[in-house]
């Protein structure tokens, strides 16, 4: 792909596609991270968002002056030799788990949607990264760009029908579990959540900044993006709020909101679902294999297919228990990330 084909549209659809997921898309991220906290959530949404557009740049940034292939690059000039190394092995174990989190979250979606055994989604989610990542990142860049829009358009209708039809808005104010959030204060949660995010993401972020010779275009990119963003998971949040504490005892508390207003929906949701988990287990799944091998070697084919393998079998731990436990884990050591990627820019500037 040639460095002035990308637009700003193509760089900031990857980003949202990157990052929205089986987590966010099925409102358990929100709900796990924001929606606990009740109104309050809004202000650590507000953190995240500010947190996606400067560090998703710098990204991008960085991914472009070093001609990064894989995050590797980013991070090393980012953290050094020692500590860039050390965050590299974090982002690599946690691509891995992300990329089981997703195979998870479609199990959950094919047991609570269509009562069918959760193997079934997780091998169709796995079979199908594996064959998109073995055509390289022009067919991650692709299948992700075209699924965003679809996305975004199904979270807005789900999340209007629960605004339209919500009985009082003063019970969104009445909303405050913050004992069972992932993070118990409802600013770290912003914090949190935006770097364990950019963790997972920079894999496909670093070299998308690669993508083009247009530094105006990855700072527009990172900008519409996060605007996206938090644009997203603020529909989203309201949509919870109104439902709660409901929503909280499904795996997928969307689909419990939209089925509320129409079955057709619920089943259209379903599938807009699916499509976004998809994108995100192809953007780890890349980043993964193309962090452990030159992405035009045999090697990276048979790592592809393997790392599927191994995790389709590690996926039955379950879908809400690995945003709960994992996610946390990951968003400490992005913060990590996030203080060598801020270095990294001013000493380049200085």
């Amino acid at each position: 792909m040639s460095k002035k084909e990308l637009s700003v549209f193509s760089i900031a659809a990857t980003y949202i596609g990157t990052v929205v997921g089986a987590g966010f898309a099925s409102g358990q991220e929100v709900l796990q991270f924001f929606g606990y906290h009740g109104i309050r959530g809004f202000i650590g949404l507000f953190v995240a968002a500010f947190i996606f557009i400067v560090y998703g740049y710098f990204i991008l940034l960085l991914g472009n002056r070093l001609n990064a292939v894989s995050h590797y690059e980013v991070i090393m000039k980012a953290g050094g030799p020692v500590f860039g190394k050390i965050i590299d092995y974090v982002i690599i174990f946690f691509l891995f788990g992300a990329f089981t989190a997703m195979l998870a979250g479609t199990g959950a979606i094919f047991k609570e949607q269509f009562g069918l055994p959760t193997q079934i989604g997780s091998v169709m989610m796995a079979v199908i990264s594996v064959m998109t990542v073995l055509t390289g990142i022009a067919g991650v860049i692709s299948a992700i760009s075209f699924v965003v829009p679809i996305l975004l358009i199904g979270v807005f209708v789900v999340s209007v029908l629960a605004i339209f039809y919500m009985p009082d808005i003063a019970v969104i104010g009445r909303i405050s579990m913050p004992f069972d959030a992932a993070v118990k204060n409802f600013f770290m949660s912003g914090i949190i959540y935006a770097s364990y995010n950019l963790l997972m993401s920079v894999a496909i972020l670093a070299p998308l900044g690669n993508e083009t010779s247009k530094k105006s275009k990855l700072k527009m990119g990172a900008l519409f993006g996060g605007i996206g963003l938090w644009l997203g998971a603020t529909m989203i949040l309201i949509a919870i709020l109104t439902n709660m504490p409901k929503a909280s005892q499904y795996q997928i508390p969307m689909l419990y909101i939209a089925g509320k207003y129409s079955k057709t929906l619920k089943l259209i949701y379903s599938f807009i679902l699916i499509a976004e988990i998809y994108t995100t287990a192809v953007g780890n799944l890349y980043g993964f294999a193309a962090r452990l091998t030159d992405t035009k070697s045999i090697k990276y084919k048979i790592y592809t297919i393997v790392t599927g393998g191994i995790a389709l079998i590690l996926s039955g731990f379950g879908f809400s228990k690995l945003v709960h436990y994992m996610y946390p884990l990951a968003g400490y050591a992005g913060i990590a990330m996030l203080i060598g990627l801020t270095y990294g820019v001013i000493k380049k500037k200085t």
